[in-house]
């Protein structure tokens, strides 16, 4: 008689593996949070505040964790997010995505700036959801950042990932400055480009 249970038993041990890791993850995370709250609360006793009158009681928490989600993007990575989305295509025609919206922190003054990203490439044979670009804005975005480095990570994470013709990525963001001035600034980030030049003309992509 055939034994019962034996093929169960490597996905059970799967199972059990992921939970384990998931616990970990979660505990990593909490020990994390911890730290960067008490950070926060030196930062708030420095600035000779009362940390424990009621409206700071949970501000360091608060602080830690918005943080923790303006800097999601250290946490993924395009690998992850592209697996299961690019797609063998003949298409050759520009594809272009415009207007995605981001937000992220100045990592010389850890003060917020935001903008729209512009994407544009011309497929070699592989296409990628045209969602999946928005995300990986959103990756290199939630990171500290400089806005050059900004629009070369974009630029080079879908060059690496879909070896198109041509790939181009426009930042148009504004910053807060540490004197709370507000600046615009635009960058633009082409690879291979002989074969935009025709963007170039009209640099939103029409």
């Amino acid at each position: 008689m055939p034994l019962l249970g034996n093929g169960n038993s490597g996905i059970s041990k799967h199972d059990d593996l992921c939970k384990e890791e998931t616990v970990s993850k979660e505990a990593e995370d909490l020990t994390e949070l911890s730290c960067m709250a008490k950070a926060y609360s030196t930062v708030l006793s420095e600035l000779s505040e009362d940390t424990e009158r009621e409206g700071l009681l949970r501000t360091p928490l608060r602080a830690a964790k918005a943080m923790q989600f303006f800097t999601k993007g250290y946490q993924e990575t395009t690998q992850a997010i592209l697996s299961d989305a690019i797609f063998n295509e003949s298409h050759d025609e520009v594809v272009v995505v415009k207007d995605i919206d981001f937000f992220s922190l100045c990592e010389h003054h850890l003060v917020p700036f935001f903008g729209k990203a512009h994407i544009a490439y011309i497929p070699n044979k592989k296409v990628v959801g045209l969602s999946k670009l928005a995300r990986i804005v959103e990756i290199f975005s939630r990171r500290l950042q400089v806005q050059e480095r900004l629009t070369k990570q974009i630029a080079t994470a879908i060059n690496e990932a879909l070896e198109p013709a041509g790939v181009a990525v426009v930042i148009e963001a504004v910053l807060n400055s540490i004197l709370f001035r507000v600046s615009g600034m635009y960058l633009i980030m082409i690879l291979n480009l002989r074969y935009f030049c025709h963007l170039v003309a009209n640099i939103r992509f029409g």
